[in-house]
């Protein structure tokens, strides 16, 4: 064997070996995670009716790596219709305490449930009377046993190989407080519009809070021609105006059909005279279109399933009052 054989031999063995460590890894967090469910019972519900309940705001405390899992259980509760915020537990001794009121209700996190910041928490926790939920590994702790509420989170072994860093652990505490945070928000009657009202930075917020009045085109930027002009002239108001389409409307401006690219293709393959042919004779009667009040999103929908590209907006007396296209979709970050 040459040397370049045995270097390629040793690193398809590391890359065995990682490959391995990963698996292993991904397999206890699995097992941690699969074994919470049998534990789901009367405290986890209990648990779900103090976030119900709360007429303040659920806050969310734990040091260290349970820090930064009560960081993002935070954030989920808050983003789905249950107010919540992190508190450091370190801060807490030092005037954010004054953060807690009597309304509040509190989910500390601790595998050990000795952590030393936490339980100094207990005697203003108590003075308040305020509820308190405990995601712990040991049920027989201190936080535990002064919980509210004892959630079971323990796992019978970190993926760390030395047993000693937060993994397992970490995941299934994370994973415990994803379901709290999704049978307190199905409870609530939490929707899509809510989620988005919590999200407008997002794309699932642009797409359900955007109407397709803040999106049409208006005025001499909508493409439309007479039913008795050329399809020549269709043609160049196709060109000018760049939907993808023109609009054929009466004298009131409402809309009698639609002539799009598509039709276009149709008509030369019939090998009809574009300079005399009205465009009452090709357009397609009476053609999709959309109220400004719609939903951005269902404007997508609707191209989505007609395959179509362009859209004209139409009010509830079929006049035309705006048109749109899937490029204004886009820039809008809706599809």
């Amino acid at each position: 064997m040459d040397s370049h054989t045995a270097a390629a031999a040793v690193r398809d063995r590391a890359d065995d070996e990682l490959l391995a460590s990963a698996r292993r890894a991904l397999d206890i967090e699995a097992r941690a995670v699969e074994a919470l469910r049998p534990r789901l019972g009367p405290a986890f519900a209990a648990a779900c009716r103090i976030c119900l309940n709360c007429h303040g705001r659920v806050v969310v405390t734990g040091m260290g790596k349970s820090g930064h899992i009560a960081g993002k259980i935070a954030a989920t509760l808050a983003s789905t219709g249950t107010p919540a915020f992190f508190l450091h537990p370190a801060e807490a001794g030092h005037g954010d305490l004054g953060m807690i009121t009597r309304q509040d209700a509190v989910l500390a996190l601790s595998n050990s449930g000795e952590t030393p910041e936490l339980v100094l928490l207990l005697p203003h926790l108590k003075r308040l009377g305020v509820p308190l939920v405990v995601m712990s590994g040991r049920a027989d702790s201190t936080l535990a046993r002064a919980a509210s509420v004892a959630l079971d989170v323990a796992v019978p072994e970190e993926a760390c190989p030395l047993n000693l860093a937060p993994t397992a652990s970490t995941t299934a505490t994370l994973a415990m407080g994803d379901a709290l945070a999704v049978a307190v928000l199905e409870a609530r009657g939490f929707t899509e519009q809510d989620f988005a009202r919590s999200h407008p930075g997002g794309a699932l917020g642009r797409r359900l809070l955007l109407h397709v009045r803040d999106l049409m085109r208006t005025g001499e930027a909508i493409p439309k021609v007479a039913p008795e002009a050329t399809v020549s002239a269709g043609l160049l108001e196709m060109s000018r105006k760049g939907l993808g389409m023109t609009v054929v409307t009466d004298a009131d401006h409402r809309i009698l059909g639609v002539f799009t690219d598509g039709d276009l293709r149709r008509t030369l393959d019939r090998q009809i005279d574009v300079h005399t042919t009205p465009m009452r004779a090709v357009m397609n009667s009476p053609g999709k279109r959309i109220a400004p009040e719609a939903l951005a999103g269902e404007a997508a929908r609707l191209m989505e399933v007609h395959r179509i590209t362009a859209l004209p907006v139409a009010d509830a007396e079929g006049r035309l009052v705006g048109a749109l296209n899937v490029h204004d979709l886009m820039r809008a970050g809706v599809v």
